[in-house]
């Protein structure tokens, strides 16, 4: 399965439109296969905060595991989350 991030908007920032964000993809994760891969993608993200990924990459960092893969990471902002975020919850994100 495929997670435009862009389609939350470019600015991804706020704890509140992070959980907003988290529950419109419940639909979506409920229909994913035991094996299936879940890849975030990170094109045309312009501002990722810590907050906002928070609320979202880390619960699915937290059920799928490696099974979460990242892409389209290059921009400074969305790395410097993954960074704060890998420190929080002690995980690493796998990144492609």
């Amino acid at each position: 399965m495929i997670i435009e991030l862009k389609k939350f908007g470019t600015t991804l920032i706020s704890r509140q439109s992070g959980r907003e964000a988290y529950s419109a993809l419940q639909p979506l994760l409920r229909d994913v296969a035991s094996e299936e891969n879940i890849e975030i993608n990170f094109e045309g993200i312009l501002t990722f905060s810590p907050s906002w990924g928070d609320e979202v990459l880390s619960p699915l960092l937290n059920i799928y595991g490696k099974r979460l893969v990242l892409k389209n990471t290059d921009n400074p902002s969305v790395q410097a989350t993954l960074e704060i975020l890998e420190r929080i919850t002690e995980k690493k994100f796998t990144i492609i």
